[in-house]
Formats: structure tokens, sequence, C-alpha cells
């Protein structure tokens, strides 16, 4: 697969052109973000891993031939930054979602061992009201056998239907992948949700609503 690291970007005036559409993913420090992107492209080493949460402090962006951009986003939950960092982190990933004009989804990532925390949900209600396609991906399902694999699929999917994001018409269609760095199961079904969404060419600004 065709792809290469082409910048990383602290601010609107860093990015590179806005020629491709771009999918960003996003999530908790240390939800094994890095390895789901080195998955997707069939590279080892492309997103840098860390055990260490926190590693992965600006944008990132990958272009993955001409078909569309990759955009690395910066961790959140577990970083042990100071909050002024954090803050800042915050507030460059937020107008990168906000502003990007060629951004048409985000891989939002949780573990699959832990229940949606507060930034997990925030973030997919903020993606709801800006009407962001999330492709909601629960990695590391080689760390639980296959019978809690489905149970905490089950409850992971009630939960984010109990906070209306996944419903008719959402802005959720689809339930939770299931992901493995190890066994590359999900794969291949990440990177389709991937070229669904960002073959979607919106004919209108981006503007806020309230489903």
């Amino acid at each position: 697969m065709d792809v290469q690291f082409l910048k990383s970007a602290y601010k609107e005036s860093h990015y590179p052109l806005p020629d491709l559409p771009e999918i960003a993913f996003a999530g908790r420090s240390n939800v094994g973000k890095s390895s789901l992107i080195n998955a997707v492209v069939n590279r080892k080493k492309l997103a840098r891993t860390s055990a260490k949460p926190g590693r992965t402090q600006a944008i990132n962006f990958f272009r993955l031939g001409n078909e569309m951009m990759l955009v690395d986003l910066p961790g959140y939950g577990f970083a042990r930054v100071p909050d002024k960092v954090r803050n800042a982190w915050r507030k460059m990933v937020e107008t990168y979602l906000r502003t990007r004009e060629t951004l048409r989804g985000v891989v939002v990532i949780l573990d699959i061992r832990r229940d949606p925390t507060t930034g997990d949900l925030d973030l997919l209600h903020w993606l709801d009201h800006y009407a962001i396609t999330p492709i909601v991906v629960l990695t590391k399902a080689d760390k639980v056998s296959r019978q809690e694999t489905r149970k905490r699929h089950s409850i992971i999917t009630r939960a984010l239907k109990e906070e209306n994001l996944i419903r008719a018409g959402g802005v959720i269609s689809h339930e939770p992948v299931i992901f493995s760095a190890r066994t590359r199961q999900g794969r291949d079904e990440v990177l389709s949700h991937m070229k669904t969404v960002a073959a979607f060419n919106p004919t209108d600004p981006r503007e806020p609503h309230n489903p």
C-alpha cells in the first residue's frame, strides 16, 4: 500500500494542502491507535507505538496514495502531561475537527476491555453535533476470550445506543468494529468503512445540528 508520512502540525498554518479527503484517528492515550493505523496500511512502523501514554503530541498527516489522507490526532485521557499542555492539545484537535474542510470522518478508538469514558462520549457527541461521521473501533480484542469479546461488544454497543449515538439515520450507522492488531481481525472492515466515508463528498458547509 502506497503510504507516506507528510508532516506534523501544531496549528492550521502547518496543515498540508487540502487536496484529498481525510480520515482522522482519535482515542484515549494507550488505546492502540498507532497499532491500528499501522495495521490498516500494512506497515509496521508508520505510526510510532509506545507503552508511554501521550506520545503523539502533534497532528500527523499521512498520504495514502491518491485516495485519502490519514490524520493521527493526539490521544486524550491517560496522558501524564501538565494541564497547560493538555489544554493546548485539546484546542489544537478541536480546531482541526471544526475547520478542516476535507475531513470526512473520524475513526474513534475504544479499548474493548473498558466501558466508554466521559471523554469518549464527549468526543462522539461533539462529532454528532458537527455531523462528522465516526467509525467506532474496539481494539485489543486478542486480550480477551471470544465469549468476553461478544459480551463486551454488546455492552459497549448498548451504551452508545443509550447515548443516542447509534440510531436510525444517525451519525453512527454501524455497530462498533472488533479489531486486533495481532490477528488483524477487523482490519478489512475498518478499511472498507474508511473508503466509504472518504468517498462521501458533502455539498453543504459543515454546520452544527441538534438531532
